[in-house]
Parts: structure tokens; sequence; C-alpha cells
């Protein structure tokens, strides 16, 4: 009996120390990330979003894909009918199929309908066939950007971050290419306010969930509008644009990682009597990448991981560090 045992013993002595080696080479790769994209490997050029008409049976149909790098040359497509999110989708629900980078090209089978969808070499255009090969439509690939990008502070406003110095935060420090880095905390405190801030999420094509790309923009220190990179995701309350445990945004207006991408918000405090009773929760209203995807949400008390308890005192803006390399710049707000 000992003998039979004994090689399974040592197969899997064997075995344990190789498959410890891979899983632990599998969780680094989760953390890689990347904020240049000229430092990004192939996948990061590949992906994107794209937008064209596709014939049918019933006529034209607007199309929207979105095409996301999973790392390694694996890649999945989202397509929405009627055009992108934010541009024209119909909100119905997605459609999802993965695919790998071979021979200079990414072909996607949808398996119910036998349509095609090849990601040419060029990367700037999508050939959709139906079931029988026929071309029935391209995509052409289109870059977004939001259209409050670059906004001047208006007269009177306050400036957090002009791409000079991080002196108005607590442990603000600038990267070299002279962008805030996560983890700040602003000197000054407001209440109600009008909040602009532009951020880039970097690369991380191997990570998935609250670990690809994640801080978080919290009012006060008390109130989380999410930051992620969930291009291509459902859009929940814990993803972009959402407030954390509250509300998913209204659209998923979340563009490719390594993008520029805006964030604008009315924030109105809550209000406290005399013996420090609330009388009124702090409301939010979110615009996305100049999108709406918040509007006037209540707000019952601080969010997930706040580092500030709600009270009547004005509080500061604090940007998360969640162990993700997001940059920030052109922050500044106006106050109310």
């Amino acid at each position: 009996m000992l003998n039979r045992i004994t090689p399974w013993l040592l197969t899997i002595t064997c075995l344990f120390p190789m498959l410890l080696i891979a899983a632990e080479e599998a969780e680094n790769k989760t953390k890689l990330a990347w904020t240049d994209a000229a430092e990004a490997p192939e996948d990061f050029a590949w992906q994107g979003e794209f937008a064209g008409d596709v014939k049918t049976d019933d006529g034209k149909q607007a199309i929207g894909l979105q095409l996301i790098a999973r790392g390694d040359g694996q890649f999945e497509a989202v397509s929405y009918k009627g055009g992108l999110p934010g541009d024209g989708w119909d909100g119905t629900e997605q459609t999802r199929v993965n695919s790998t980078l071979e021979d200079g090209q990414i072909l996607f089978t949808h398996k119910e309908t036998g349509m095609t969808a090849t990601v040419k070499q060029d990367m700037m255009t999508i050939a959709i066939k139906n079931k029988d090969g026929k071309t029935v439509g391209t995509l052409n690939r289109v870059t977004r950007k939001s259209e409050t990008l670059g906004a001047k502070p208006p007269e009177g406003a306050v400036v957090l971050f002009d791409g000079t110095t991080g002196e108005n935060f607590e442990n603000g420090r600038v990267s070299k290419e002279g962008f805030l880095m996560q983890g700040v905390t602003s000197k000054q405190t407001f209440k109600d306010c009008h909040l602009h801030v532009e951020f880039m999420l970097p690369f991380m094509p191997y990570a998935t969930g609250q670990q690809r790309g994640n801080s978080g923009c919290y009012l006060q220190g008390r109130y989380e509008v999410q930051m992620l990179d969930s291009f291509g995701l459902a859009g929940l309350d814990n993803e972009c644009g959402g407030i954390y445990s509250v509300k998913a945004p209204q659209v998923n207006m979340c563009l490719p990682p390594l993008t520029w991408q805006t964030y604008d918000i009315d924030f109105t405090a809550p209000v406290f009597d005399e013996d420090g009773n609330k009388t009124k929760n702090a409301t939010l209203t979110v615009r996305h990448n100049g999108v709406l995807v918040q509007d006037h949400v209540e707000v019952e008390g601080p969010t997930r991981a706040a580092p500030f308890q709600e009270s009547a005192e004005a509080g500061p803006l604090y940007l998360q560090d969640h162990s993700n390399p997001v940059r920030y710049r052109n922050i500044w707000l106006v106050e109310k």
C-alpha cells in the first residue's frame, strides 16, 4: 500500500512549488500598470472604441463597440445597439464576445448568429460579416474626448492643482510628467461647491474588478464618486461614475485607460440644526466626461472607506490611494 502511495506523494511534492510559483506570477501580473502609452505593451494600441452601421433584414442598424484588452493578446468585444454609451446606445443588453490576437488581427465570432467582427491590422476598422461571410458593415475607430476637458477655472475659483505644485494637498506628490499622484487630501476645506477634476486611469490589462485602476474622489473626504477602469463594464455603483454603495451611474461613460477623463460635480453639503441633528442629506450631481450620470442623488452618510466622519464642518477633497497609479490634473472648484 505504501509503495502505491509514495509515487503520488512525490508527484504532489514536486508539483506544489510549481503551482505556488505560477500563482505568484499570475498575482504579480495583475499588479502590472502603465501610465505612459509609449511604454505600454502591444495590446494597448488595439483597445478602444468603434462605431458604424451594419445592414440587417430591417435596414441599417447603428452599432457601437468597445474593445477591451485583457492581457497576453486576449480581448473582449462589447457591442451596443444604436451606438456607444452616451452617444446613441439604446440601453438594451450588450453583446460580449472574447477572442485572441492572432496573425495580426482579432476575429470575434458570435455563436448564436454566426456573425463575425474582424479587427484589421491597421487597428482603425472592424469588418462585420454575416453567417454567409458577406460583409454587412464597417465600424471605424473613434476617439472621444470630454466636452469639459481642459476647462479653465472661472474667476473666483479655488485652484487646487494646475500642474505646478502639489503644495495645496497633504502628501501632495507630482509625477515627472507634472501630474498629481493618488493618495492626497486638500489642505483647504469646503462645503457647497462645484468641482472640476481631470483624471487618467492606468493601463492594467491583467487586473479585473476593483483592482483595475482604482481610486476615488471623496467630497469633504466623506462621499465617494468612484474612479475605476470600468471601460466596457456594466456600470455599477462601485464602478466609474458610481456613488459608491449608493447608486450606479445612469450610463457607463468610462473611456479607455490612459485617456484623460473629467468629473464635474455639483455638491451640496448636509444641513444640521443648532443641536447637531442632521435635517438634510448631502446631494451630488455628477457629469462624467460631460454626460449626466448622477442627478441630485441624496447620500445618507459617508460612503465606504471615507476617511472623515459626517458633521456640519467643512471637509477636504480626498483622492484615494487604492494602490494603483491614477493621475490627476486641472483640479479646481467654485464655492457656492
